[in-house]
C-alpha cells in the first residue's frame, strides 16, 4: 500500500514544471499515519495554480495607478443622513430581523500570538470588569439581538486550522454562551502551501507536513460552502448575512440600520466603515475608482496618495475598512459557483522550514511566497455595493497588538468599552459616579436608550461594575 501511495505521489508532484519530489525526502522514516498526512496534504496540492502564482501570473493590480485614481466613495455618512432616512433603515433591518431573514458569519481564525494569548484570539478574557471572552462578548450580543427582535439568528463560526479544535472544545464547554445547538455552525477555513520565494519548491514544516498557512478572510466563502452553511442558510430562509471579526468587541451585531440601509438600497454587498484617524492608518481605504467600489490596502497605497485632501483640507480617502459586512445570500452563491471571484495575492514571507538535511530553519529575513485570498475582494462585483459610515467610538477597537503597543491592543479595547457605556449611563440620566468603570452586558441594554428604559440607579456604585439583569 505504501509503495503504490508513494508512486501516486510521485505522479501528482510530477504535474509541477520543476522537481518537488524533495516533499518525500523523509517517506521512509515515517509512520504509516505520518505518510498518510503528508499524502492528503499533497494530493490537495493544485499545481498548475501554485505555478501560476509562483510566476505571479495573478494579475496584480498596480497599486500607484489605482491609487491615482481612487476617489472617496459615495457613502451613507454620519453628517448629513436625515433622521427619517436612519429611522426608515432602522425599521426596514428590524423588521427582517422579526422576519428571521439574518444570519451571521463571525471569523475567528486568528491566534492570541501576537497578545502573548497560547491560544484562539476568541478565547482572550477582554471584559473590561467581567472578564468576559471575545466569543462571549459578541454571541451574547447575538443572543440579545435575537431576543429583543423574538427571532433566532443563526451564527456561522469560522476557524482556522491552527484553532478550530480548540474553538470548537471551548464553545462546547461553555454551552456555546448559551446559543442553541441548531444555530451554531463551526467550520474550518483552508490552507494554502508556502513556495521558497527564490526557486518555486514547496516547504516542509515537518517531515510529514507542508509549511502550510491560512488562506485568508477570503476562503471565508469556499469554507462556508464545504461546510454546508449556504445550504443551511438557504434552508432557514436566510436572506441576508451579517459579517464581522472576533477582535472586535465593539462589533455593532447584526445592527438593524446597517441592515436596512443595505436592504433599502438592494445591495449585494455593504461594507461599514469609519473615519480614518490619520492618513498613514493600517486600515485598509475604502475607495471608489472609476465607480466601482474597491478597498486598497494601507500597505499598497503610497503615502502621497494616502495623504490628498479635499477643498475643505479633510482627507480625501477617508474610509477605514473595519472588516465588517452585509452580504445577500444571493449573491454569495452567484460568486461561489465562480472559482475565479476571489484571487490570491501573493505576500513576501519569513517561512520557518526543513533545509535539505532535514534541520529546521528560522529565517531571519523574508525567503517565501504565502498565498491568501480577500473577502473584500467581491465589492467590485457586487451590484449596488454601499458604503455606511459608523462612528468609531461606538463600532470599532480592534484587539491585535499587544499592550505594550500605543493602539488596537486590550487595553485601548477595554478604554474604549468603557467609554462607550459610560456615555450611554449619562444619556440616559443615569447618575454614577465619575470615572467609575462600568460594564453593561447587551442582555440589560443595547444602546442608551434601551438602558434608560430598563435601569435606574442612584449613587450607590462604589468599584467596577457589571450591570446585569
Amino acid at each position: 500500500m505504501s509503495a503504490r501511495l508513494q508512486q501516486e505521489l510521485l505522479e501528482h508532484l510530477g504535474r509541477f514544471e520543476r522537481s518537488q519530489e524533495h516533499l518525500l525526502r523523509h517517506w521512509g522514516q515515517l509512520t504509516e499515519p505520518q505518510r498518510e498526512r503528508l499524502a492528503r496534504q499533497v494530493l490537495e496540492l493544485q499545481p498548475p495554480l501554485l505555478m501560476q502564482l509562483f510566476r505571479g501570473e495573478d494579475d496584480a493590480p498596480d497599486w500607484t495607478q489605482l491609487a491615482n485614481l481612487a476617489e472617496p466613495p459615495s457613502a451613507v455618512r454620519l453628517a448629513g443622513t436625515s433622521a427619517t432616512a436612519r429611522q426608515e433603515a432602522r425599521q426596514r433591518g428590524e423588521q427582517l430581523l422579526r422576519d428571521g431573514r439574518l444570519g451571521m458569519v463571525l471569523v475567528a481564525g486568528g491566534q492570541g500570538t501576537r497578545l502573548g494569548f497560547p491560544y484562539p484570539k476568541g478565547m482572550f478574557p477582554i471584559g473590561p470588569v467581567s472578564g468576559r471572552s471575545l466569543f462571549q462578548v459578541l454571541i451574547e450580543h447575538l443572543r440579545a439581538v435575537s431576543r429583543r427582535y423574538d427571532t433566532r439568528v443563526p451564527l456561522y463560526v469560522m476557524t482556522s486550522f491552527a484553532t478550530h479544535q480548540e474553538t470548537v472544545a471551548f464553545l462546547e464547554k461553555h454551552d456555546r454562551f448559551g446559543l442553541a445547538a441548531d444555530d451554531l455552525i463551526v467550520f474550518c477555513q483552508g490552507t494554502m502551501p508556502a513556495l521558497d520565494a527564490a526557486t518555486g519548491d514547496l516547504l516542509l514544516a515537518e517531515p510529514d507536513s507542508l509549511a502550510l498557512s491560512p488562506d485568508g478572510h477570503g476562503g471565508m466563502l469556499p469554507a462556508f460552502v464545504g461546510a454546508g452553511g449556504l445550504r443551511h442558510a438557504q434552508d432557514r430562509g436566510i436572506q441576508q448575512l451579517f459579517y464581522g471579526q472576533i477582535d472586535n468587541p465593539l462589533l455593532q451585531v447584526c445592527d438593524p440600520e446597517l441592515i436596512g440601509f443595505h436592504d433599502l438600497a438592494n445591495s449585494e454587498m455593504t461594507t461599514q466603515v469609519v473615519r480614518k484617524r490619520e492618513p498613514m492608518e493600517r486600515v485598509g481605504n475604502v475607495v471608489s475608482i472609476g465607480g466601482s467600489v474597491r478597498i486598497i490596502e494601507y500597505s499598497d497605497l503610497p503615502e502621497a496618495a494616502a495623504r490628498r485632501t479635499d477643498e475643505a483640507g479633510e482627507l480625501l480617502l477617508w474610509a477605514g475598512n473595519i472588516a465588517v459586512h452585509v452580504f445577500s445570500r444571493a449573491f454569495l452563491e452567484r460568486v461561489a459557483a465562480d472559482p475565479q471571484s476571489l484571487p490570491f495575492h501573493r505576500a513576501r514571507k519569513k517561512v520557518p522550514h526543513l533545509d535539505a538535511q532535514g534541520r529546521p530553519v528560522d529565517p531571519t529575513q523574508p525567503n517565501g511566497l504565502k498565498f491568501e485570498r480577500f473577502i473584500f475582494d467581491l465589492l467590485p462585483q457586487a451590484r449596488n455595493a454601499l458604503v455606511v459610515e459608523a462612528d468609531a467610538s461606538s463600532a470599532f477597537a480592534p484587539v491585535k497588538n499587544a499592550d505594550s503597543e500605543p493602539c488596537d491592543s486590550p487595553r485601548t479595547a477595554k478604554e474604549a468599552m468603557l467609554r462607550l457605556h459610560a456615555r450611554w449611563l449619562v444619556e440616559a440620566d443615569i447618575d454614577v459616579p465619575p470615572d467609575l468603570a462600568v460594564e453593561i452586558s447587551p442582555f440589560l441594554a443595547l444602546n442608551a436608550a434601551e438602558l434608560r428604559q430598563r435601569l435606574r440607579i442612584g449613587g450607590n456604585l462604589n468599584g467596577p461594575t457589571y450591570l446585569e439583569p
